[in-house]
């Protein structure tokens, strides 16, 4: 009897989940739902040979890119359709468990191994982490596909020659799906506020409703390479970012002061630097394009008509502008920083000048502890 009652106390508590949306932040929950299309998958691929022989699996467009162009073939290419949004879908439910996994899991114990205990601070070091991982994949990933195209390392003219590049290899069009649904998935937790919200909430929102923006609307116009140049330019910088605050959490102040530094290198570098390059190639580059794709013609994979120029500039843009904003906040932490060193310094050496042998700092520092 008790195990009817808790079956049926689960199965509640997973359809509340599911109507409020808290499957995003219950790790159980979205592991059910990720099982739900696998075992149709597997279901319809053992029984539909003896059933309806050469019909396609209806669940496969949930777990696999959709749209080859030559199955079979060595280099098999992709074009676009709606069955990539199902794709999208059940990856935000992918990285709702596995975020939950990350920070509930791998991150929560690390915490507390080094003596974090308060709730919240549990929580963003969850987040950090969680975020580093991601980032630092998906930065390796995007790389290695840069690599492999014309575009490496920022050669820019090969954004628009030869367009509309509406093929993409399997890896290219995998990370670029990937991409949108984690940032659809961050999205929903802001959104629906299913977190403590963050002093820079409504930033945060701006910053992922103009990412997805780009990411989408990039997809569909067939530019893909000008696309993963932008990826590689916010995900670096963000590995270097979520480490800095990863050892600010654990308090080792000279390793958290020489990982913020290289952070600042590297924001101004991939942030600033890189995507001035790119917002530079869309106004000065864009010519590059062959006349006879420089028209609105989407059934031929060209979206590209002279004022698109302006559309695709302005999304950059507002991204350099929040870009901007927070760079602005970074140098306003690192200006304290240091000020707050120097000042520290000269109070302590005043200190073992007055009263040396005291032992009220360290009472001071074990009560800030």
């Amino acid at each position: 009897m008790n195990g009817g009652y808790a079956r049926a106390g689960q199965d509640a508590s997973f359809w509340s989940d599911l109507m409020s949306s808290r499957w995003v932040i219950k790790p159980a929950s979205s592991f059910k739902l990720l099982l739900i299309p696998i075992i149709f998958f597997l279901n319809w691929e053992l029984v539909s040979p003896y059933v309806a022989p050469g019909l396609p699996n209806p669940f496969r467009p949930l777990l696999f890119i959709s749209y080859p162009l030559a199955p079979g073939s060595g280099d098999v290419r992709y074009a676009k359709g709606y069955l990539d949004l199902l794709f999208v879908t059940y990856y935000i439910v992918f990285f709702s468990f596995v975020r939950q996994v990350v920070t509930l899991h791998i991150c929560r114990p690390i915490a507390r191994y080094f003596s974090i205990k308060r709730q919240s601070k549990l929580d963003r070091f969850g987040e950090q982490g969680y975020a580093l991982i991601y980032f630092a994949v998906m930065g390796i990933w995007g790389y290695r596909i840069m690599d492999q195209l014309p575009t490496y390392w920022y050669r820019t003219a090969y954004f628009w020659i030869d367009y509309p590049h509406w093929e993409m290899n399997a890896e290219l069009k995998r990370y670029y799906l990937m991409h949108s649904a984690y940032w659809c998935q961050q999205l929903i937790v802001l959104l629906f506020r299913l977190e403590k919200p963050r002093k820079d909430h409504y930033e945060l929102v701006a910053h992922h409703i103009v990412t997805l923006w780009l990411i989408s609307w990039s997809y569909l116009i067939n530019l893909t390479l000008i696309g993963n140049a932008i990826f590689m330019s916010m995900d670096i910088p963000d590995v270097f970012l979520a480490f800095s605050k990863l050892l600010n959490y654990m308090k080792w102040e000279r390793s958290k002061s020489v990982a913020f530094a290289l952070f600042i290198c590297a924001w101004t570098y991939f942030r600033h630097y890189l995507n001035i390059v790119v917002l530079w190639s869309v106004w000065t580059e864009f010519d590059l394009i062959p006349e006879t794709s420089r028209v609105w013609s989407p059934s031929e994979g060209a979206w590209l008509a002279g004022w698109m120029k302006y559309q695709i500039f302005v999304p950059i843009l507002l991204l350099q502008m929040l870009n901007l904003f927070w760079y602005y906040l970074i140098w306003r932490i690192a200006i304290r920083q240091v000020y707050l060193s120097i000042t520290s310094t000269l109070t302590d050496e005043r200190s073992d000048d007055e009263d040396n042998g005291d032992d009220d700092d360290n009472d001071i520092n074990e009560k800030e502890d």
